[in-house]
């Protein structure tokens, strides 16, 4: 994510990916990097990137909609779009530094809503609900990623702020949290330095959440009541400077981990192998799965979005128990 100049936030993940559009650093091309002959199976050699628009000031948390279009936050230009397949793209909301966004199950853009420091629900006509903004009093942080859990609760993350100096503010604890259809929110765990991008294996028992300052993306087993416990390191993305951090995550079917990081998009088996990474040539902040059959990955890289087929089937939280 990037963070709004209003508040002068400045969060790691996005210190990070600033300094990796920055005119400093080196150009870069699209390459498929197996690690793994598994990596093969997830996506063809001949895979191809498209680049479906550009022109964008920082991209951020896409959501495909099965009309033909997605949903993009741009963070510089403080607004979603909806951006269709021939580039083409319309305002859907004008809104200080949106960050992460996902459908619920009754189809409501959900947004994090940075300068609100809100999780908010988007309706079709540009207006805004705010669905929480407060944990035991105290305004978030600035929410940063957010999905629907196995429960059809929204799960998010929401780092610290970092104040200009002289500025002095009250706040909760980072970390991840967990919103029910009542409103009620509840802090799962506290135990990152930078909470960022967040998922769930598709069976629902284990939880995924990367920390962009510690670089590296954390497992946790999920209880009935959506608590989280036995939290360990699951994969560590390390790279060199302005290549990136762990940001947005989604995972497919077979429950294969596909995190943004160093250079690309690094993608990981269930147990914690690391297939391959697909580099991209702008600096990816997240993604997600659209067109018929969810087989095509759309990432948001800094000012383009593109898209990769693949040979995996996506796994999509809010159609998992639609029926």
């Amino acid at each position: 994510m990037r963070t709004s100049p209003v508040f002068g936030w400045l969060l790691c993940a996005g210190f990070f990916l600033q300094a990796e559009a920055s005119p400093q650093a080196p150009a870069r091309e699209f390459a498929l990097k197996a690690e793994s002959p598994k990596f093969w199976d997830l996506i063809d050699h001949d895979a191809r990137l498209h680049k479906v628009a550009t022109g964008f000031g920082f991209t951020e948390g896409p959501v495909w909609d099965e009309r033909g279009f997605l949903y993009v936050s741009d963070e510089d230009q403080n607004k979603i779009f909806r951006v269709y397949e021939d580039g083409r793209k319309e305002e859907a909301i004008s809104l200080g530094d949106p960050d992460g966004n996902t459908y619920d199950r009754a189809r409501r853009l959900i947004d994090c809503a940075s300068v609100l420091r809100a999780i908010i629900a988007v309706t079709p006509e540009g207006k805004y609900t705010v669905l929480a903004d407060k944990f035991e009093g105290k305004k978030f942080n600035s929410p940063n990623d957010v999905i629907v859990g196995p429960d059809g609760a929204l799960y998010f993350t929401d780092p610290t702020l970092d104040l200009v100096k002289g500025e002095t503010q009250e706040i909760p604890f980072q970390g991840v949290y967990r919103l029910d259809d009542k409103g009620d929110v509840r802090l799962l765990t506290k135990d990152l330095s930078q909470p960022n991008g967040l998922a769930f294996s598709p069976d629902g028992k284990r939880f995924y959440v990367d920390d962009s300052k510690q670089r590296n993306v954390r497992v946790y087993d999920v209880k009935s009541d959506g608590s989280l416990t036995d939290g360990r390191i699951f994969a560590t993305e390390v790279g060199g400077p302005h290549e990136g951090v762990p940001d947005g995550m989604r995972v497919d079917q077979a429950g294969n981990l596909y995190v943004t990081g160093p250079k690309g998009i690094w993608v990981w088996g269930p147990e914690g192998h690391h297939l391959g990474t697909i580099e991209m040539p702008e600096q990816p902040a997240n993604l997600t799965w659209g067109d018929p059959g969810y087989q095509t990955l759309y990432i948001t890289a800094t000012t383009s979005i593109y898209a990769l087929q693949t040979k995996a089937h996506g796994f999509v939280p809010y159609l998992a128990h639609k029926h």
